[in-house]
């Protein structure tokens, strides 16, 4: 019971923990664009294919159809709600570079907002690892991948506003902590009632597809900007816009690689 424990504290504590490596990036160097772009596909590839090949399906064999639909559309109201409630993470905070007094405040609600998104998270790895270690192991990789502009939009605009660099770190950081405790509940509350591991599956599933269709995906399209097309500018202009486009693909590709890598390794999971 208490290896059990700390075997699925330390994987949702990881996860949670790749908000703080967002935040370090954002503030020693900000990545490229396009990496951007990349690993959020990639991200969103892994989680859906996991959502649908092995949580979902998994819950329909134990209980069947209605149970495991319960379940899902638990998981994405449950995500739908805490969107609608709470101070929703795009990209486009971090990209203002507007030295604000509200900056610091909304850094501030973004870490809470996420500190909350981060809960339900930390149960999906939960819920995988009970069913397969390995496969909350991958849960928790693609949750991490997720988390890590999650820990820029935290610590950029704490930044920007005039706190330390330390102390925007330390907000990112902090906003990750949610998710093992979110993981923590999840395992204790399942040890007494083993009998819900069907839908808490499919909750998960929910939760994994939300945030795939209503942050990952949009998000990394957000990370390339279109330019206006102008009349007089001629070929300069066709071959930036043309550039720009090529770019966002890159979303579409990581999903591509994603699905490809998970593909791969549920394979290889069979044969062990």
């Amino acid at each position: 019971m208490e290896s059990h424990v700390i075997e699925v504290l330390l994987l949702s504590g990881l996860a949670g923990l790749a908000t703080g490596l967002g935040g370090l990036l954002v503030l020693l160097r900000r990545p490229s664009r396009r990496f951007c772009a990349f690993c959020m596909g990639f991200a969103a590839g892994i989680m859906l294919l996991l959502s649908f090949l092995e949580l979902m399906i998994e819950s329909i064999e134990i209980s069947g159809i209605l149970v495991a639909a319960a379940g899902f559309v638990g998981g994405s109201l449950t995500m739908f709600t805490l969107d609608s409630l709470l101070p929703h993470t795009r990209f486009a905070v971090i990209e203002k570079g507007v030295i604000d007094g509200r900056l610091f405040r909304a850094g501030i609600l973004i870490a809470i907002g996420i500190s909350l998104h981060n809960f339900p998270e930390g149960l999906a790895v939960a819920m995988g690892y009970e069913h397969m270690p390995k496969l909350g192991l991958l849960l928790a990789i693609a949750i991490g991948i997720h988390n890590i502009p999650e820990g820029m939009a935290t610590a950029l605009p704490i930044y920007v506003a005039g706190a330390s660099r330390l102390t925007a770190l330390m907000w990112a950081v902090g906003s990750g902590l949610a998710e093992p405790l979110g993981a923590l509940i999840s395992v204790l509350f399942l040890e007494h009632f083993p009998d819900l591991v069907p839908i808490g599956l499919a909750f998960a599933a929910g939760v994994m597809v939300f945030i795939t269709i209503d942050e990952l995906i949009p998000t990394g399209k957000s990370f390339v900007r279109r330019p206006h097309r102008r009349r007089h500018r001629g070929g300069q202009d066709r071959k930036e816009y043309q550039q720009i486009l090529g770019h966002e693909h890159y979303t579409s590709l990581g999903l591509i690689a994603g699905s490809i890598v998970t593909f791969g390794l549920l394979a290889v999971l069979q044969m062990v």
